[in-house]
């Protein structure tokens, strides 16, 4: 199948300054040498803890960051440094939704105005045509034609986030980049938003990039499933190999932490030892062997660290401190090869 969206090596370094004259003195490694591509029509998860750079990312993708260096390919055209100009015709294509829904849209607009904001950008057709546009998209999210002379403010936080999605489908994209949509709702209302997004995947032929910490909710909605580690993506795969037969130790890490809905039923946990390095002075080895103390942490100090596909479109990282012996051996033939 095609590829809708394609990222090579993309890296997000901000620079951090201090002292009186504000001189660099040196680079927070939020996204540091990340590759994955999109299909049209799926989902990819993208999870991991906070702080591990899935946000950063994701505003990569739709340039409200500058990459520090890489490369982004929107069927098969480059936006990595295209000019505003250049890039306004295609960023209908693809369209980004926010995690806060109080924070993301302007409490001094109206829902129609807000919504209608990407029409009258593009100068899609007459006033009244977008007029007629955002109450479809209204009816299309399930909030009633009274919202549209209403304000964020006169909303609850599921209803806002159904403005969002107004917002973010109205140039009809080929894909939308989710930034943990639902992690700010209750749990009753993170199922209404969820159908709703599966619903409209459906029915526009959607891809999606899923940001979320939330392992269970990823579970749910995703085809393949990205584990993000300090910046970098350590395993790739199919969401079911991903669940039932993760490689990394991170990832193993991650799924034992999922709460179980039987009391009774007693789940083995993994627990991390020591602190997740900081992305300002990485280890120059293994982030997660640095972090767990392992044995084998130092000979992995200046060794590169691909994703390497152990099984058939299942990727890891090829890292000694992080795979089972066995793993280790099959990775690592594998890379020499």
């Amino acid at each position: 199948m095609s590829k809708l969206l394609e990222v090579n090596d993309l890296k997000m370094h901000f620079p951090v300054r201090g002292g009186v004259t504000m001189k660099k003195i040196g680079v927070v490694k939020a996204v540091d040498g990340v590759s994955f591509f999109v299909r049209p029509g799926e989902t990819l998860g993208l999870v991991g803890e906070s702080g591990c750079g899935k946000s950063s990312l994701g505003k990569c993708l739709v340039r409200l960051y500058e990459p520090t260096s890489g490369e982004i390919t929107l069927e098969s055209v480059d936006i990595t440094t295209l000019s505003q100009k250049k890039l306004r015709p295609l960023r209908k294509d693809i369209q980004m939704m926010f995690q806060d829904p109080a924070e993301s849209l302007n409490a001094r607009f109206s829902v129609r105005q807000i919504v209608r904001e990407p029409l009258d950008i593009q100068k899609i057709g007459t006033k009244a045509e977008r007029n007629a546009k955002v109450d479809a998209l209204l009816k299309k999210v399930g909030l009633p034609a009274s919202a549209a002379e209403k304000f964020p403010v006169e909303f609850s936080g599921g209803q806002r986030q159904r403005i969002g999605v107004a917002r973010a489908i109205a140039l009809n994209p080929k894909m939308l980049v989710l930034d943990e949509p639902v992690s700010a709702l209750d749990v009753s209302v993170q199922s209404q938003v969820l159908n709703l997004l599966v619903d409209l995947q459906k029915d526009m032929n959607m891809a999606y990039l899923f940001i979320a910490h939330d392992l269970a909710v990823v579970k749910h909605i995703s085809d393949r499933v990205a584990v993000m580690y300090l910046g970098e993506i350590v395993e790739l795969a199919d969401s079911e190999a991903i669940y039932k037969n993760p490689r990394h130790a991170y990832t193993k890490a991650l799924l034992s932490a999922i709460p179980l809905a039987d009391p009774d039923h007693e789940k083995k946990r993994i627990r991390l030892d020591g602190e997740v390095p900081s992305p300002i002075d990485p280890p120059a080895g293994s982030a997660y062997g640095h972090r767990i103390n392992h044995p084998r942490y130092e000979e992995t100090v200046g060794m590169e660290m691909p994703l390497v596909e152990i099984a058939p479109d299942h990727w890891v990282a090829a890292d000694p401190c992080s795979l089972s012996e066995e793993d280790w051996e099959n990775v690592s033939a594998a890379a020499k090869m």
